[in-house]
């Protein structure tokens, strides 16, 4: 049986449609932002799930931030560091023709 969802949690879920050439380069960047997100505190779980669908792959991750506060102390970290290491995450998916669906979700 799962753990109950706290009602303070806040959950970003994302999808991405990402063509098969391209899943090295996004896993790899993927791989750095799980890593950093998980170092943050206030981060209960991170979770990134893959699926085969004919030339290209469904990506969909989950992150469980313990309060809205958190996750925002976290979204000026990380986007920090994007800015010192010039990364546009925008352009990045857009280059590697990337599709993203991204959503924010309480516990109910």
């Amino acid at each position: 049986m799962a753990a109950p969802i706290s009602k303070s949690s806040v959950f970003r879920i994302d999808k991405f449609a990402v063509p098969a050439d391209a899943m090295p380069a996004f896993l790899r960047r993927l791989r750095w932002i799980d890593q950093a997100l998980a170092a943050l505190p206030g981060c209960r779980q991170n979770r990134v799930m893959t699926e085969r669908s004919g030339s290209e792959f469904n990506v969909a991750t989950l992150v469980e931030w313990e309060s809205s506060e958190a996750m925002a102390a976290a979204r000026a970290q990380i986007s920090r560091r994007y800015a010192e290491e010039g990364f546009d995450p925008t352009d990045f998916m857009k280059r590697l023709g990337v599709r993203a669906d991204m959503g924010l979700f309480a516990g109910a």
